[in-house]
């Protein structure tokens, strides 16, 4: 099959979810003997953090905004199987309508942030959707499970809903030998969330207080380094993807704290929970509906 892909990235894992698991998803499929074309908007942010600017399983375009790459764009999604767009996407809005107005394709909207979309719809709504742009798609993907699915069809009017959760790729994600520069007794990875901050004050910054003898790592952008931060606590920007397995493998204990909508809604997997297991890292996880089915407890 062809495959044409709208992402928010694929080429910068920096402060963003949404990489690892196109990556993985996409090298499966190029496995399978697919041919995907992933169509990336090239943004200042993502740009100066870029881990690659093309890759062997999929065809990857950088382009400066919509109008400039949009013929070739609907041409290449024209004479696809199956054209995707997705949450985040820099003018998904008038993307969609373009992808919703071509006939031969397969049109599928995948959502890795669907309680924040449909929250958003709600209040005001997004750049990257449109209510009414919903029940247009052939299939809605969505990263979170359970009963959101069926608020999608239902309230949503969406033609059929799925859940495709995170994921890594095994071969990628390995245990491996332990890093000095990632040792630990406890880490944590994740972007900075106003919204995870009282779990992750609970759950990570306590714990270092009270254990000053223990040692404990943070990874993730966008954090104010100006707080007082105990001093076991080592602060990390940005660990790239190829050192993931490392920073997991170098940690007795890594911490999943989810999104307050997320956890709302359960059946929300992060990729923290995936990269970690594959790593053979043991997981402190804050609790949510559906975890005990995706691990046993």
């Amino acid at each position: 099959m062809k495959i044409t892909v709208f992402g928010l990235t694929i080429s910068s894992s920096w402060g963003n979810g949404h990489a690892t698991p196109y990556r993985a998803i996409l090298r499966a499929l190029h496995r399978m003997g697919h041919e995907v074309h992933f169509f990336e908007k090239d943004v200042p942010y993502y740009r100066t953090r870029r881990d690659f600017e093309q890759c062997s399983y999929c065809l990857l375009t950088l382009y400066p905004d919509w109008q400039s790459v949009r013929a070739t764009a609907l041409a290449q999604a024209a004479d696809a199987d199956v054209v995707m767009t997705a949450s985040y996407v820099p003018e998904g809005r008038r993307i969609n309508d373009e992808i919703l107005a071509l006939g031969r394709p397969l049109r599928v909207f995948y959502d890795l942030d669907t309680p924040v979309t449909l929250g958003q719809l709600e209040n005001g709504g997004v750049d990257y959707l449109r209510r009414d742009q919903l029940p247009a798609f052939d299939l809605v993907l969505s990263f979170t499970g359970g009963r959101i699915l069926s608020q999608l069809e239902n309230k949503y009017g969406a033609r059929m809903a799925r859940a495709l959760y995170g994921c890594v790729d095994p071969d990628d994600y390995v245990r491996v030998a332990p890093s000095p520069e990632f040792a630990c007794d406890l880490s944590y990875m994740g972007t900075y969330a106003a919204d995870r901050q009282d779990k992750l004050e609970e759950l990570f910054l306590e714990p270092a207080r009270r254990q000053p003898e223990k040692q404990f790592v943070l990874a993730g952008p966008l954090y104010p380094w100006e707080w007082q931060w105990p001093e076991n606590v080592r602060r990390i920007d940005h660990v790239a993807p190829g050192q993931h397995p490392g920073f997991y493998s170098s940690s007795r204990i890594t911490l999943n704290i989810t999104r307050g909508e997320m956890a709302r809604w359960g059946w929300c997997p992060s990729g923290r929970l995936f990269e970690a297991a594959a790593c053979g890292t043991p997981l402190i996880s804050d609790w949510w509906e559906g975890l005990d089915w995706f691990f046993d407890v």
